[in-house]
């Protein structure tokens, strides 16, 4: 089942602003990051997801409901990017008022098991020793903790996470980070709204980039990352070797076609004879028939395979592609 499903998600501001025509689909049990720039959309996406913002056009279902529907809302756990909680209450008093906001009676609330699953909460998200502490001496770090806390509560199968790690430190990022895995292990669905690359590097399965508030990118992350663009099989390649001389590069010059050997270029080499070459070529032919080269002019050839791009490369690449397309 696709746990959120859109088709043509629209929401502007007076005609301003805000995300156009989004189609979009996230499956059950994965870590799913919506990335763009400051400005894309991405918040107002989110807050259509959770029920905030109504759309001005196109649909779409949550758990397999339409938008706004409580059988959708019992089953989704939120976190908005800014909130605030009540000074005066303790962590435990937050999680019991965020019950009954979630259609739990009072005495519900009250009752064992609820508490019994307040404490395991508060450890899960690194607050049980502040469980009895006043929310208004917590550090931002804390409060964002305890956001994460109150998304979690009533056990949800969707989470949409919006800037979950922006207030924390590195440990606290960590930690998070193993906490959104074990939920993810568990079936948990998880929609991550973020600006930090690193995290979704090493947290998601599958994302999307916005910009300007039209989606130019979506699918598994692996596969954003290796396709270096529609219909283009070019692709940076490295070579590790082994034999390698000081006069080496000399002799490739005069063995490697002019055009290849522009692209070719020495990363490094070391006192043993290793070198690491990288070349910029048009297909897997052509990757091929460098490695015969340099196996003809005598050198080891330890490893062939294209470089893995990073996130920010191909973030920046997005980007920049639609800011060239529109000049």
């Amino acid at each position: 089942m696709m746990m959120i499903d859109t088709s043509d998600l629209t929401k502007t501001y007076n005609g301003r602003g805000g995300c156009r025509g989004i189609t979009l689909q996230v499956p059950e049990g994965c870590i799913f990051g919506l990335l763009g720039p400051n400005g894309a959309g991405k918040s107002t996406f989110v807050k259509m997801l959770a029920g905030l913002h109504r759309p001005d056009s196109g649909r779409a279902t949550i758990l397999g409901q339409p938008l706004g529907k409580p059988e959708a809302r019992r089953r989704l756990g939120y976190l908005p990017e800014l909130f605030r909680f009540q000074d005066w209450l303790t962590p435990e008093e937050v999680l019991r008022f965020h019950g009954q906001l979630g259609g739990l009676r009072p005495r519900e609330t009250r009752a064992s098991a609820f508490r019994s699953r307040v404490r395991d909460i508060l450890e899960l998200v690194g607050l049980s020793e502040a469980a009895d502490r006043r929310v208004g001496g917590f550090s931002k770090g804390m409060q964002q903790r305890l956001g994460l806390a109150a998304a979690l509560l009533l056990d949800p199968e969707l989470v949409i996470l919006d800037e979950p790690a922006s207030a924390l430190d590195p440990v606290g990022r960590y930690e998070i980070r193993r906490l959104l895995k074990r939920l993810r292990d568990k079936g948990v669905t998880i929609f991550l709204n973020t600006h930090l690359l690193e995290d979704v590097e090493e947290l998601c399965d599958e994302a999307a980039f916005l910009y300007e508030g039209e989606l130019l990118a979506s699918g598994p992350l692996h596969k954003l990352l290796s396709d270096s663009g529609p219909g283009d099989s070019a692709a940076n390649w490295r070579f590790k070797l082994g034999g390698w001389l000081t006069d080496t590069w000399s002799e490739l010059n005069a063995i490697v076609d002019g055009a290849l050997f522009s692209t070719l270029r020495l990363v490094e080499a070391d006192e043993s004879g290793n070198a690491l070459l990288t070349a910029h070529v048009t297909d897997r032919e052509q990757a091929g028939y460098l490695s015969s080269l340099f196996i003809w002019s005598g050198l080891t050839l330890y490893e062939s395979g294209p470089e893995s791009n990073s996130l920010e490369a191909w973030f920046l690449q997005m980007a920049g592609s639609r800011q060239g397309g529109a000049k």
